[in-house]
């Protein structure tokens, strides 16, 4: 069956925070049960032309998401960076090829962006994700630091 690659729309954005939520660490993160914070986050998503929020479509169900950000910069000769985020497929569908083609289409959509790089950051607690990086041919080349925050009051 064909695997389409797609701008997210707002009727996709259940399936998108299941994917999400589905695996170990995203059960702890995520609230299936209510979409109002994600639909404030999806508006901003979709208004911001250096965003692309995408799901990977089969036989009309969403199968995979990510999140493309396309950022500028002074560094590198002021190169534009893809960024990857929210990697996600269908539990059901792990291991059917469905990554390595979402990955394939996410490259080539930077590349067309006129991305001279493309990075991505992966939780530590994710030795699969980084085999399957590696494999992508992504090399473990920064450390990477998060500063968690609380809400503004």
């Amino acid at each position: 069956m064909t695997l389409i690659f797609r701008k997210a729309r707002a009727e996709d954005l259940a399936d998108i925070v299941a994917l999400l939520a589905e695996d170990a660490l995203g059960q702890h993160r995520e609230a299936v049960s209510d979409l109002t914070p994600y639909r404030r986050a999806f508006a901003q998503i979709d208004a911001d032309p250096n965003q692309f929020l995408c799901v990977a479509e089969r036989a009309g169900q969403v199968v995979g998401t990510m999140q493309l950000t396309f950022i500028p910069g002074l560094s590198r000769g002021g190169a534009r960076r893809g960024q990857i985020e929210a990697v996600r497929v269908a539990q059901a569908h792990r291991g059917s090829g469905i990554g390595h083609a979402m990955f394939d289409w996410a490259i080539e959509t930077c590349r067309a962006q006129g991305c001279t790089l493309v990075q991505l950051t992966t939780d530590k607690a994710r030795p699969d994700a980084h085999r399957f990086y590696e494999a992508l041919g992504f090399t473990a080349s920064h450390i990477g630091y998060k500063l968690r925050l609380d809400p503004p009051a």
